[in-house]
């Protein structure tokens, strides 16, 4: 089978960890393995860590309209969404997923009413993973909750989209302490790396095909009648 050809996609990487650049990052050092990986095969990364950027909290598109003085989101949803792939890095805290990682999601949220020209939200098309680390359990569950919000959102999701590392549980070394060897573990590197190639294979897949078809799913046309083959459910007696 020919390798395909990732040239002419690119990726986001949102850092959702506690700290400011350039505090050491457990979170960034695996991020840079996927982002790595990308740029190998030709794609067109940016990496950046969201606490550095001054975004408002609430679920508005632009929330200077709603109170705050400030608001650097409307900037940064403009990189997001020209991006063909957005992975979201989160540190687990108390087996949760950071306070920025949620506050990501919201700003997201906050998007769901922007459509594109086929009715469609503005995030179909798009592909959506993410990558988790900690030294507690919580990798799948933090994992869960992402990608169930990116997928609601418009993201598609392929096969394995999430990857992490894990140290001992309990107070021990996290990913680049000394002592972790986790540059060595082939299950979160086999992990990384087949995430990483599902993520290009499926933005590949989309781009290539122009995303989805709107037949069924064009909110406009709903707006204005249209119900394709639905029907409504008969009353029971």
């Amino acid at each position: 089978m020919k390798n395909p050809d990732f040239n002419g996609l690119s990726a986001m990487f949102i850092n959702c960890t506690l700290k400011k650049f350039p505090d050491k990052s457990h979170t960034q050092a695996l991020m840079d393995v996927s982002e790595g990986i990308m740029e190998r095969e030709g794609v067109k990364t940016e990496n950046i860590r969201f606490i550095d950027h001054d975004i408002a909290t609430g679920i508005q598109p632009d929330m200077t309209e709603n109170g705050w003085e400030t608001d650097k989101w409307p900037e940064l949803f403009k990189k997001i969404i020209a991006a063909d792939i957005l992975v979201i890095g989160s540190p687990i805290w108390l087996g949760e997923r950071s306070s920025m990682a949620t506050k990501l999601v919201e700003r997201l949220y906050a998007m769901s009413a922007v459509l594109n020209d086929e009715g469609q939200s503005k995030f179909y098309g798009r592909v959506g993973g993410c990558i988790i680390t900690g030294n507690e359990d919580g990798v799948k569950h933090v994992s869960m909750g992402l990608l169930y919000s990116l997928q609601h959102l418009g993201y598609s999701i392929p096969p394995q989209a999430d990857c992490g590392w894990l140290g001992k549980i309990g107070p021990g070394p996290s990913y680049l302490d000394e002592g972790s060897d986790a540059e060595n573990s082939d299950f979160t590197n086999k992990n990384t790396t087949f995430m990483t190639y599902n993520l290009l294979h499926l933005a590949k897949m989309l781009k290539d095909n122009g995303g989805y078809s709107n037949y069924g799913n064009d909110r406009n046309a709903w707006k204005d009648g249209e119900r394709w083959e639905f029907q409504k459910p008969k009353a029971k007696l």
